[in-house]
């Protein structure tokens, strides 16, 4: 258990530091546009996959993000990530991504539609 809690602990701490890596001019321009996705994503107060629901809620946050993390991670030069680690650490918390969440509202506003659409084509 005591694994898991250091685990989880690294993981939240990458994610900061793939926030502070998107906005660097340093990071390899793969490696940004992956950690603008993934670091927007993470620090989205809204889930793409809302967590109540059963097993596919968790989804993301179980083996999405942390793939995702994994890559970024690897793309990025060793020196480079140990600075925004470390800088991630003096961070007092997580920074919110208001503009992943209005993306992740819009997501669901098309799904919406476009599953309304269908089933009025369906019925009527």
């Amino acid at each position: 258990m005591e694994r898991l809690k250091i685990w989880a602990q690294a993981l939240k701490r990458d994610v900061i530091a793939i926030w502070i890596a998107a906005r660097s001019g340093r990071t390899p321009w793969i490696a940004r546009l992956l950690a603008v996705c993934v670091a927007a994503y993470a620090l989205s107060p809204i889930d793409l996959v809302p967590d109540f629901i059963p097993v596919i809620g968790y989804l993301d946050d179980l083996i999405l993000l942390p793939l995702g993390i994994a890559l970024i991670v690897r793309l990025i030069p060793p020196q480079l990530m140990a600075e925004f680690r470390d800088e991630a650490l003096l961070r007092s918390g997580p920074p919110n991504s208001n503009i992943a969440a209005a993306l992740v509202v819009l997501v669901w506003i098309v799904i919406l539609v476009l599953l309304g659409d269908w089933m009025l084509k369906k019925v009527g």
